[in-house]
C-alpha cells in the first residue's frame, strides 16, 4: 500500500485553476521528483500535500486514511517533514537549537540534545558548525540543517521544494546522496525541482503541466 495517495486533487485561486485532477501514489523506500515548467503548480502541490493548503477538490490519503480525518497539526508536525526552498530556519538560533525546537513542537521525548547532534552529524555537520547561528553557515550547511530538522521527529514522508536550486554542483551531489540514503532507509522522499539532473537521480518522475 502506498504511504501517500492523491486522488483527483484540484486547487484554484479564485477563478484561476492551478491543479486539476492530479492522482499520484508514493511509496516508502523511493525517491520521487515532481517536475514541470514555471507556473505549473509544483510548489502549490507541495503545499497541498503537506497540509499547508487545502485542495479545492479531491482527497489525500496518508497510510490509507483521508488526511481530513487526521489532526492537521499532528499531520504536519509528526508524519511529514518539509524542507522549504528558503529553508525557513530561525536565524537567531544555532543549527542545534533549530533542530531541538522542532523536536519540542512535535513532542519528542528523551535525550533531545544528543539526538539532535547525531542528526546533524548524519547530514554532515561538524560539532562546531552545529553550535553556529544560522547566518554563520553557508547555503549548503543551512540546507543540511533544514534536512536534519525535517528528520527530527522521524516523519515517514520528506518533502523538499527545489532542494538544490541555490547550491553549487558539489554540494548538490552531497544533498542528493543524503536524500538517496533516506529513501534507502525506508523514507518516502518527494522532491519538487526544475532540474533534469535531479529528476534523473529519482526512482520515479511525475510531470505537472500548466493548465
Amino acid at each position: 500500500m502506498p504511504v501517500l495517495s492523491l486522488d483527483k486533487i484540484s486547487f484554484s485561486y479564485g477563478d484561476k485553476i492551478v491543479l486539476k485532477d492530479i492522482s499520484y501514489e508514493f511509496e516508502k523506500g523511493k525517491m520521487y521528483c515532481i517536475v514541470g515548467r514555471s507556473g505549473a503548480g509544483k510548489t502549490t502541490l507541495l503545499s497541498v500535500i503537506s497540509g499547508l493548503a487545502a485542495p479545492t477538490g479531491g482527497s489525500i490519503y496518508y497510510d490509507g486514511k483521508d488526511i481530513k480525518d487526521i489532526d492537521k497539526y499532528k499531520f504536519r508536525s509528526r508524519y511529514i517533514g518539509v524542507i522549504f526552498q528558503n529553508y525557513n530556519l530561525l536565524t537567531k538560533f544555532t543549527a542545534l537549537e533549530n533542530v531541538m525546537l522542532s523536536m519540542d513542537i512535535a513532542g519528542v521525548k528523551g535525550r533531545k540534545k544528543q539526538n539532535a547532534m547525531e542528526l546533524l552529524a548524519d547530514v554532515g555537520l561538524e560539532e562546531d558548525e552545529a553550535d553556529r547561528r544560522i547566518l554563520k553557515l553557508s547555503g549548503g550547511q543551512q540546507q543540511r540543517v533544514a534536512i536534519a530538522r525535517a528528520l527530527s521527529y522521524d516523519a515517514d514522508i520528506i518533502l523538499a521544494d527545489e532542494p538544490t536550486g541555490n547550491l553549487d554542483s558539489e554540494t548538490q551531489n552531497g544533498i542528493m546522496k543524503l536524500f538517496r540514503k533516506l529513501a534507502d532507509q525506508g523514507k518516502c522522499v518527494i522532491l519538487v525541482s526544475h532540474s533534469p539532473e535531479v529528476a534523473s537521480l529519482c526512482d520515479e518522475r511525475y510531470e505537472l503541466k500548466r493548465i
